[in-house]
This record gives structure tokens, C-alpha cells and sequence, in this order.
């Protein structure tokens, strides 16, 4: 009986490491990142390299992390050719355009918010991005409302 007992606290055991694993895929811990995207990182922000860069996968991109108490206060992501996408820098919640908190007040009454940030796309797009309720909310350079994301 012990050995059927210890059998199946080993199998209970692996199944919860296999599931663990597969929940953390996209954990910077297990991102193999291509050399192509370091190397863009490094040429495009060497600053980063007096930080510690931490590394997501998210939707087939790659996404560095660095700077700030979290970790997080620069999110640049490029795809798996080192191609720049964007780069997300935390901001205060001062240096949002007029008309954001506005809105946010308006639509999200009760919510409290999370991260804020200024985006930079390839593109030289500037917009702005508040999470609130784990979504994003995006804003124009102006302040305007643009979408909501997931």
C-alpha cells in the first residue's frame, strides 16, 4: 500500500511540475531570445545594458525589460528578426495629456488604475496606454481615446 501510495504522490508530483511549466511558458526565465533581437537591443538602447533586461515572448515578439523598481520602467518589443516594434516608457500620471484622467473618470468610475506609460512605435507614433481593470487603455498623443485592449 505505501508503495502505491508513494506512486501516486510522485505521478500527482510531475503533473503538477509539467503544468507549472507549460502555466510560466512565457516567463523570461525560459525565453530563448534570438541574437538578432539582443543585438538590436543593444544597439538601440545601450543604456540597457546597466540593468538587468529581463525577457517575455508575448504574441510571437519579444518584449525587454529593464529599469524602475519593478523592473518594467522601459518595455521595448521587437520581433524574432530584431525588427523594432515599440518601446513603452513609464511615465507619472502628471505627464499624461489634458483630457485622459478626464475620461478615465468618466468611463472607469470605480477603477483604480495600474501602469502608465508613453508609447513610441517604429512608426514614430506617440501614443499613451493606462491599465485599468488588466486591460489596456489607449490613448493619441492629444489625450483622445483610441481602444481598449486586452
Amino acid at each position: 500500500m505505501k508503495k502505491v501510495i508513494s506512486i501516486v504522490c510522485v505521478l500527482v508530483f510531475a503533473l503538477g511540475v509539467i503544468s507549472f511549466a507549460q502555466e510560466n511558458e512565457g516567463s523570461n526565465k525560459h525565453v530563448n531570445v534570438p541574437e538578432a533581437v539582443k543585438n538590436a537591443n543593444m544597439k538601440k538602447y545601450p543604456e540597457s545594458k546597466n540593468y538587468r533586461i529581463t525577457w517575455e515572448k508575448e504574441n510571437g515578439n519579444y518584449e525587454a525589460n529593464w529599469g524602475g523598481k519593478d523592473g518594467e520602467a522601459n518595455s521595448v518589443t521587437y520581433t524574432p528578426t530584431g525588427e523594432f516594434i515599440e518601446i513603452v516608457k513609464e511615465i507619472p500620471t502628471s505627464d499624461l495629456p489634458k483630457g485622459v484622467l478626464e475620461y478615465i473618470k468618466e468611463h472607469y468610475k470605480a477603477s483604480k488604475f495600474g501602469d502608465v506609460g508613453k508609447v513610441l512605435d517604429a512608426r514614430g507614433i506617440t501614443t499613451y496606454e493606462v491599465e485599468i481593470n488588466r486591460r489596456d487603455v489607449i490613448f493619441d498623443e492629444n489625450g483622445k481615446f483610441v481602444k481598449e485592449e486586452k
